[in-house]
């Protein structure tokens, strides 16, 4: 059966590199597979993505960007992600849903509202697999302070550190249900050692 992988972390936290290995073992399996991302994973999702994260939209307001965030999600998982599981491909996806709840519904206190937007942009989809690399924010952000920022990058400290504390919110939530869905990842560690917990679950979901 076809698998829905996400890979999820705050800015910084190392999402990039273990992404690739993934896709790297996929190959390696000879398992057929897409990569996407968030937001994004369309023609449309990518042209919403650029009005989200360009510095010069800084008047947008908080919900108007949780929207944004629901639209490019709901083209997504309808033109690309149904399909291709359908179809029996496996799908890696860079975020999904989780990164609204921490990034809208948390560090932007929106609240429960981002869930409700977000139900019908899902279609019932939800990952099989979530990766969570969990940094704490200070340290993850000093890791991209020589590169561009783009929006949500520019935000205060305090803004990630509630986008941190959503997202362990969200594996507490996933724990309590019994779901086991989210994998909580030590990301300060080398990323060879990252890659090897990453692997060990791999290994035991897909054999």
């Amino acid at each position: 059966m076809a698998l829905f992988i996400s890979v999820e972390g705050g800015d910084g936290s190392g999402k990039s590199t273990q992404l690739e290995n993934i896709k790297k073992y996929l190959d390696s399996c000879g398992i057929e597979y897409i990569f996407t991302r968030e937001p994004g994973g369309t023609a449309i999702g990518e042209k919403i993505r650029n009005v989200i994260l360009d510095p010069d939209n800084s008047e947008m307001t908080d919900l108007a960007e949780a929207l944004l965030y629901a639209a490019s999600r709901a083209q997504h998982v309808g033109e690309i992600i149904i399909p291709a599981l359908e179809s029996g491909k496996y799908v890696l996806c860079d975020r999904f849903v989780d990164s609204s709840i921490a990034y809208q519904g948390y560090g932007r206190m929106l609240g429960d509202v981002v869930r409700e937007i977000n139900a019908p942009a899902i279609m019932n989809r939800m990952p099989d697999i979530t990766f969570f690399l969990n940094i704490r924010p200070d340290i993850a952000m000093s890791r991209i302070s020589k590169r561009g920022h783009d929006r949500l990058e520019q935000e205060a400290i305090n803004f990630h550190e509630r986008v941190y504390e959503g997202y362990l919110a969200l594996i507490e939530e996933d724990k309590k249900s019994g779901a086991n869905r989210i994998v909580d990842i030590d990301a300060n560690k080398n990323p060879e050692l990252v890659w090897e917990e990453i692997k060990k679950v791999l290994d035991e979901k897909i054999g």
